[in-house]
């Protein structure tokens, strides 16, 4: 077997070294953007009494001990998202946060356990607006690296043009043939037997023991996500409401919510929110997210009383993550994300 020279091996770092200044060049235009727009850069505390509660997110779990010895259980953030609200709630308009997150069971070309998000939030501003800010900073990171396309393994887009604007719903139908929003009810209660029928009847494997999220999970991933960002990056738009746990729901259609994330060469880019703000809605969702991580894996995080009591005076405001890491890929054309980080993670052994 053929052993991997670690990182700091000097002829390693040479060959990494054009794409970590590149990475350094492009953060310092970002924050320069949002700066020139009058946003204010907040560093988030990463411990957190709760690391957010979607069902599929893992996080690592620690424990703080006092000076009477005395133990609190603890876990690395897996998003600044609930500190960055907290100080929505406290008056803050517009706020960026380069943020270092942590998650686990996540190791791939395009997943590293800790790696970074940008966040930024705009109070009183309707989240169309953070489909042109994606728009901006594709083109002025590109443009920072020095290049016009983005690339990931055989696949480019234009940095420079206009995103495609796509339902899902939309792209249901156009990829896979599945009238997805025929399943959802105007109370946002599904009809899993019909989305199970039609998702076979697209001839995608099905289990009779699958949620409705675990058929919509596989559609996305199987035929849709392939498919998006190709030629110009995507924005995927209006998610089904029960596929928007922390999103409001749209005042067109009560099936759907304001969420949509950004696609480029294949790649998921950014998740964005018009933000829900009803706290005992927002509760609802949440135990309803724990109930199904408990299902699937057996645990369950605690809530973030502290969040919620934030959310409830929080002002209407629309906000974004984008993976930092994965925007440097696609703009040097790295294979990897490790490539893209200074001080990658050692692996385990194999």
């Amino acid at each position: 077997m053929t052993s991997v020279s670690p990182w700091w091996t000097p002829h390693v770092h040479a060959d990494r070294r054009p794409r970590l200044l590149a990475r350094n060049r492009i953060k310092a235009a970002l924050r320069s953007w949002f700066s020139d727009r009058g946003f204010v850069e907040v560093d988030t505390a990463a411990l957190q009494v709760s690391p957010g509660n979607e069902a599929h997110l893992s996080a690592f779990a620690t424990r703080a001990i006092g000076p009477d010895g005395r133990g609190m259980p603890l876990y690395l953030h897996t998003s600044p998202e609930f500190a960055c609200k907290k100080l929505l709630a406290a008056g803050e308009r517009r706020l960026v946060s380069f943020a270092p997150v942590y998650r686990n069971r996540e190791r791939g070309p395009l997943h590293h356990p800790e790696f970074t998000l940008l966040e930024w939030y705009r109070v009183g501003e309707p989240y169309g607006v953070l489909m042109r800010d994606c728009a901006a900073l594709l083109a002025l990171a590109a443009e920072t690296a020095g290049t016009d396309r983005f690339r990931f393994r055989d696949r480019e887009a234009d940095a420079l043009a206009e995103p495609e604007r796509l339902t899902v719903a939309e792209a249901f139908w156009r990829f896979s043939g599945i009238d997805l929003l025929a399943t959802v009810a105007a109370d946002g209660t599904t009809d899993r037997a019909a989305f199970q029928a039609a998702v076979a009847g697209a001839g995608i494997r099905t289990a009779p023991d699958d949620t409705w999220a675990d058929l919509f999970s596989r559609v996305l991933v199987e035929r849709i996500e392939p498919e998006l960002g190709q030629g110009r990056a995507t924005i995927l738009c209006e998610y089904p409401i029960p596929e928007a746990a922390l999103a409001r729901p749209s005042p067109h259609d009560p099936r759907v919510a304001e969420r949509f994330e950004l696609y480029c060469c294949g790649v998921e880019l950014a998740n964005a929110f018009g933000e829900l703000t009803d706290a005992d809605e927002q509760r609802r969702r949440f135990m309803a997210e724990m109930d199904e991580k408990e299902r699937i894996y057996g645990e369950r995080y605690p809530l973030d009383e502290d969040f919620l009591a934030a959310l409830a005076r929080m002002p209407e405001a629309s906000g974004i993550a984008l993976g930092f890491d994965r925007l440097v890929m696609l703009a040097t054309g790295a294979r990897r994300i490790e490539e893209v980080i200074w001080t990658p993670v050692a692996e385990a052994p194999r």
